[in-house]
């Protein structure tokens, strides 16, 4: 059998990359006709999805030539050649496991089709669709997800802070000092510590909070800080605070379980910080609820996706109610609204524009794509700092999974960097049965 493979590529696959065709090496890529007139349906929109479909449409269009339905089109240097699966067959081992001629089985039909006339090589469909995976080894076809931006190891993004015992009394007293700093170098364990590394120190008097910068090659220690009134309530959130009002760390990645404080630690963050900033921005991603799409909900645009905006305006009303109505800090707030410097809206509304001097949040971060995850960080503009947060366990969307999410793919490339912190919440704060509920069901 030979070495070079065949690989079918789905839908979901190209939506969810729209480069994916040269992420195959040396191997062939076969796209059925079907897929294509999916990808038509996709066309417009402002989604991320929508976008992939026309980016795909443009590269494919640069890759065409007169060979593609035949001869395949080469792809470059050392890969392989594309080709478009035209056709109708419709094996009879598909049509008895699967009467309805859906997108799907067609697909499926395509890659039973292109197996057995390929027989000397291996044909593989791959598919973000775990059911589509499923009913082709039913039928004895190979398949696989699109692996090229998934993450090996997903340990490293569950763990918390690390603790340190057995540390020298007087390196702690120096810590709690006026300048509250110590070199690295002076801990027996600095080989093991990374950029921007928080965790604790202890001896057997006493402990600390600490914080290594790499710029300065020093520890600093960290203290509670209070901001518009919400106050760390355990380490990791005061590891989080601190990183979130460090001006010199531009991107910041909280992840956690619900009700561990989250956005609402880095909301608290950038109402105090908004005189370092022209503008605090606040999105998450649109996930239809119950396959159901915008379309389906009442009113206009703004009163389409305010059901989806409503967590982030619950945790500005949080805050809100620490003050009294009167208050300085809440005509701050309602002020900063009007004047458009403290803005809530659908994250699909940020493609194209470039965001500088922002305080960017970004809530639900799992629900997004690597690609997307990209696109976001590339609006950066100067003196931006931008903040994602989600639940690796709790996706929403059909096709990413804990180790192929765009929250995990940007922790994992950008571990180590100066300007970037990871912290992961683990205790649940909103309430005891908020946390019971969490942890038991």
């Amino acid at each position: 059998m030979g070495s070079k493979k065949s690989f079918v590529l789905d839908t979901n696959v190209i939506l969810h990359d729209y480069k994916c065709v040269h992420n195959f090496e040396e191997n062939d890529i076969y796209i059925p006709i079907v897929v294509l007139e999916e990808l038509d349906h996709f066309k417009k929109g402002n989604e991320q999805i929508n976008f992939n479909a026309r980016e795909f449409a443009r590269e494919l269009d640069l890759i065409a030539d007169e060979n593609l339905f035949k001869k395949g089109a080469e792809l470059g240097e050392g890969k392989g050649r594309l080709f478009i699966l035209t056709g109708g067959e419709y094996p009879d081992i598909i049509s008895k496991s699967f009467i309805e001629k859906t997108s799907d089985h067609r697909i499926l039909a395509s890659t039973y089709t292109l197996r057995e006339k390929k027989k000397n090589s291996r044909t593989i469909l791959v598919t973000k669709d775990i059911n589509l995976r499923m009913k082709a080894l039913s039928l004895g076809l190979e398949a696989e997800d699109y692996i090229n931006d998934k993450v090996t190891d997903i340990n490293v993004f569950e763990k918390t802070y690390e603790t340190y015992d057995n540390i020298p009394p007087e390196l702690i007293d120096r810590l709690y000092k006026s300048e509250g700093t110590i070199p690295i170098d002076e801990l027996a364990f600095a080989s093991d510590i990374e950029p921007q590394d928080c965790f604790v120190l202890r001896s057997n008097r006493a402990s600390v909070l600490a914080r290594y910068n790499p710029e300065t090659g020093l520890v600093k220690r960290i203290e509670k800080e209070r901001c518009f009134g919400i106050e760390p309530r355990n380490a990791e959130q005061t590891f989080a605070m601190n990183v979130l009002l460090d001006d010199d760390i531009k991107l910041v990645a909280l992840t956690g379980k619900s009700g561990t404080g989250k956005t609402l630690l880095a909301l608290a963050a950038a109402l105090q910080k908004n005189d370092a900033y022209k503008q605090i921005l606040l999105a998450r991603p649109i996930v239809a609820l119950s396959n159901k799409d915008l379309g389906f909900l009442p009113g206009d645009e703004k009163q389409k996706i305010a059901p989806y905006m409503q967590p982030l305006f619950d945790n500005l009303n949080v805050i809100k109610h620490n003050f009294s109505y009167q208050g300085k800090e809440i005509r701050q707030i309602d002020e900063m609204q009007r004047n458009n410097q403290l803005v809530i809206e659908a994250l699909a509304y940020i493609r194209g524009r470039s965001l500088s001097d922002t305080f960017f949040i970004v809530d639900e971060a799992q629900n997004l794509t690597p690609h997307e995850i990209k696109t976001i960080i590339t609006r950066a503009g100067e003196g931006t700092k931008i903040v994602f947060t989600g639940d690796i366990q709790q996706i929403d969307s059909p096709y990413l999974d804990m180790f192929s999410n765009g929250l995990v793919y940007m922790i994992d490339r950008m571990r180590g960097q100066n300007i970037f912190a990871h912290i992961n919440l683990v205790k649940g704060e909103r309430s005891f049965l908020s946390e019971l509920a969490s942890d038991l069901l």
